[in-house]
């Protein structure tokens, strides 16, 4: 029986092409996500190749996170491997000048929806045992602040001590946790952040070498499909073009 991840915030960026990459592998996928359409067409596209269950999804709620994992067909239910990628950045500005409403999005998805999914598939993926993984995708924003950031570098820095934690408490099951931190990535992550700015998301971008997509999935694959004593607890990637800057200092 060939192996199973289920991949959330799959129709787009780094869950697309991880499903992409997994399933070039021969893996079996539950790939979900909050777009139909979307989730329809990478189903049919990947159907081909391996066993692929879908199910539209969000992530922020948890009876429906509890439905999903409860309706997995045969086949799709022992995980072995959990994505935990569906995730946004919301209002790149001063934190005081940032809607209450689009913190509390962030919060709902980035901490509440990775703790639901987690929480559903954990025993299940104890179950599975050795070699078993997940992999949550956290960002350089969980461990370095920068303006603009505010509600989601704290979710990050959620992201990246919930997995270390989660760690401590599966010593011995043989479940490996991992922190997948990204740099700078070209996806439709600022699209989103920006509300649609094309313009801000082109300037971003301009004139760099930023990660992509499938950058960030061809880690997500080496993390899972290491030899099952060994766990990686925090994987931080940079394009080679992007570093830290000086602090800031205001000055009369």
């Amino acid at each position: 029986m060939a192996d199973v991840v289920f991949i959330t915030g799959a129709t787009s960026g780094f869950g697309r092409a991880a499903a992409r990459r997994f399933a070039d592998a021969g893996w079996s996928l539950v790939i979900t996500g909050r777009r139909a359409d979307r989730l329809k067409a990478l189903a049919d596209e990947l159907s081909a190749k391996v066993p692929v269950h879908y199910a539209t999804l969000d992530v922020r709620n948890a009876d429906e996170v509890k439905a999903v994992v409860a309706a997995l067909p045969e086949g799709f239910k022992q995980v072995k491997c959990l994505l935990n990628n569906a995730g946004l950045a919301l209002s790149p500005n001063p934190a005081q000048s940032v809607e209450l409403e689009d913190w509390h999005t962030m919060i709902d998805t980035n901490v509440k929806g990775l703790v639901n999914v987690t929480h559903a598939l954990l025993h299940t993926l104890i179950e599975v045992g050795a070699g078993a993984s997940i992999i949550n995708v956290g960002s350089i924003a969980g461990q370095w602040p920068y303006p603009g950031s505010h509600v989601y570098g704290g979710t990050k820095a959620f992201v990246k001590q919930f997995s270390y934690n989660l760690r401590c408490d599966l010593l011995g099951t043989g479940v490996r946790v991992t922190d997948l931190a990204p740099g700078i990535a070209e996806t439709e992550f600022t699209l989103v952040r920006t509300k649609g700015d094309q313009a801000a998301s082109d300037r971003l971008y301009r004139g760099t070498t930023a990660l992509s997509a499938e950058d960030i999935a061809e880690q997500m694959f080496y993390i899972a499909t290491l030899p099952d004593h060994i766990c990686i607890n925090r994987v931080e990637v940079m394009p080679t073009r992007q570093a830290w800057s000086a602090f800031a200092i205001d000055r009369d």
